[in-house]
């Protein structure tokens, strides 16, 4: 499995990052830019993954490894990004959060 840490996210540019966090989760605070696909709800939503190399984000990094894992076995070209939000987070990144 391919992975990356929160400083190389950080320096990526245009490759495109599925957050697979709950939608409540996702709502308290992701990565700019992140689409959010919940992990529950990934089987059903296929179409919606990026028909080029993209990268996955969880919390802490084990749902979305899971995730790349399970993606991997069907052809995608998934990278885990290890730690997830709150590493994102505890490197001081900026976090998107939606207007209420």
């Amino acid at each position: 499995m391919k992975t990356i840490t929160v400083s190389e996210l950080a320096a990526r540019e245009n490759t495109p990052l599925i957050d697979v966090r709950e939608p409540d989760e996702f709502a308290a605070g992701h990565v700019p830019g992140a689409v959010n696909i919940p992990m529950s709800q990934l089987g059903d939503r296929l179409e919606e993954l990026p028909g080029e190399a993209f990268d996955v984000i969880c919390q802490m990094g084990g749902r979305s490894a899971r995730v790349v894992e399970a993606l991997e076995a069907r052809g995608y070209d998934a990278t885990n990004v290890e730690g997830g939000t709150a590493a994102w987070i505890s490197a001081g990144h900026e976090v998107e959060v939606p207007s209420a």
